[in-house]
């Protein structure tokens, strides 16, 4: 399917949930089957760093709503919600990334939530620009660490180098230190948070 045909069909779902969202309910799931499945980009499979097509499809749905204000901000956030703890793992991921694109208070229990599954696209959806803008600095960080031990990309944090301080640091070299007492590879990523603090560790010995 061409990208135009992609955003044509994108148009009329999106159309459909501005004119009445409750068929946000049906259309959310059906999303794959109505639109396709597949990564964006070749390099990324699991859409751990770029949405997915049907991420991309299902957080159109969700900003259409929220751009028709037929429903208040509590109704969108109970929408939301519903259709999280409803759905299956695309699902969720899917709507932790919309969140991205649309600014619903209320929602960091999504987040948090999604940051205590080992599902590693869960994880690095909750890591989104959402999560940057809301999640304080202490469940940011733990954030991070739940990134290291179940393998999403670094990249896949947004804005982290503007947020990395001298406790993630710390909390980084404790992770290292643990991963190569045991013997176990230590991820390439946790040297790059290591390397932005490198003079901080350096004049502490």
């Amino acid at each position: 399917m061409s990208a135009e045909q992609l955003d044509e069909r994108f148009f009329k779902l999106a159309t459909e949930v501005a004119t009445d969202p409750n068929r946000l309910r049906a259309l959310f799931p059906a999303v794959g089957r109505l639109v396709g499945r597949g990564p964006t980009d070749p390099d990324d499979p699991e859409g751990l760093r770029v949405p997915r097509i049907e991420d991309r499809a299902r957080a159109a749905l969700v900003a259409a709503v929220a751009a028709s204000s037929r429903l208040s901000p509590t109704e969108l956030t109970n929408l939301l919600t519903e259709l999280y703890e409803d759905g299956d793992g695309d699902e969720k991921r899917a709507v932790l990334r919309a969140l991205d694109d649309v600014d619903i208070p209320g929602l960091l229990g999504l987040v948090e939530d999604g940051l205590r599954s080992n599902d590693p696209r869960l994880v690095a959806a909750a890591m989104g620009r959402y999560a940057d803008r809301h999640l304080g600095a202490d469940v940011w960080r733990h954030g991070v660490l739940k990134c290291l031990f179940v393998g999403v990309p670094l990249d896949a944090v947004a804005a982290w180098t503007g947020r990395v301080d001298d406790e993630l640091a710390r909390m980084t070299a404790a992770f290292v230190a643990e991963r190569e007492a045991a013997g176990r590879p230590v991820p390439e990523d946790a040297r790059r948070i290591l390397a932005l603090y490198r003079p901080h560790f350096e004049g502490e010995r």
